[in-house]
């Protein structure tokens, strides 16, 4: 298969997500896999067919059903790639990763896909969910003597609360044991170093490079 053709397939599993076609969408992913398509190529092309998504809500050219009909997509999309993401990475780690969705906020699509990846890269992940307290994520750094914690943040009114849960990590003598890695689209690079964070991620492949990084210093 030539390569532009298999980039062709790349467009248009991204376009499927866009134009939320749930079944066409299993149906590529089988032809890339079969084609030879390395399974992070393909979520990587979802990731962006979410994005666009979001830009379509966010210019109210998609309301929210629509928002979460696509997610539950990719949802069924990423469960079909994670035995090939864990076959494409021979690196193991006992390092255990805390992620969660910061307090008030219920997205998930983001920290789902970093969880998926560090989970290919060997990491053990303990996932707290959406619209977590701090006090979860000090709790669950302490029974499972976690290394690095990471956080999303999508809506601007939510971020100030990575503040929150870093200020509790100091509190319980914890901040100096752990990493922070933050990532969402309500953060930059500057905001994450306002809020006391270690690192900001712009994609989930960029984070999970960085915890590789970490590791590898820790």
């Amino acid at each position: 298969m030539s390569i532009p053709a298999k980039d062709q397939l790349l467009k248009e599993v991204e376009r499927c997500i866009v134009l939320l076609k749930g079944g066409e969408l299993e149906e590529l992913i089988g032809a890339c896999l079969k084609n030879g398509l390395p399974a992070l190529e393909i979520l990587s092309a979802m990731a962006k067919g979410m994005e666009e998504v979001g830009k379509k809500y966010e210019a109210q050219e998609y309301f929210l059903s629509e928002l979460i009909f696509s997610g539950e997509i990719f949802k069924k999309g990423m469960k079909l790639l994670e035995p090939y993401l864990k076959c494409e990475s021979k690196e193991e780690t006992s390092c255990v990763v805390v992620v969660g969705t910061v307090m008030n906020d219920l997205h998930d699509i983001g920290k789902n896909i970093f969880i998926t990846l560090l989970m290919a890269a060997g990491f053990k992940v303990v996932d707290l969910g959406v619209d977590v307290p701090p006090e979860k994520f000090v709790e669950a750094v302490k029974e499972n003597n976690a290394k690095i914690v990471g956080i999303s943040a999508l809506l601007t009114s939510t971020a100030p609360g990575i503040r929150d849960i870093i200020k509790m990590l100091e509190k319980e003598d914890l901040r100096g044991k752990v990493k922070v890695i933050v990532g969402g689209a309500a953060l930059t690079h500057e905001m994450a170093k306002e809020l006391g964070a270690d690192a900001y991620a712009e994609t989930a492949v960029r984070g999970v490079d960085i915890c590789k990084k970490w590791m590898m210093e820790i």
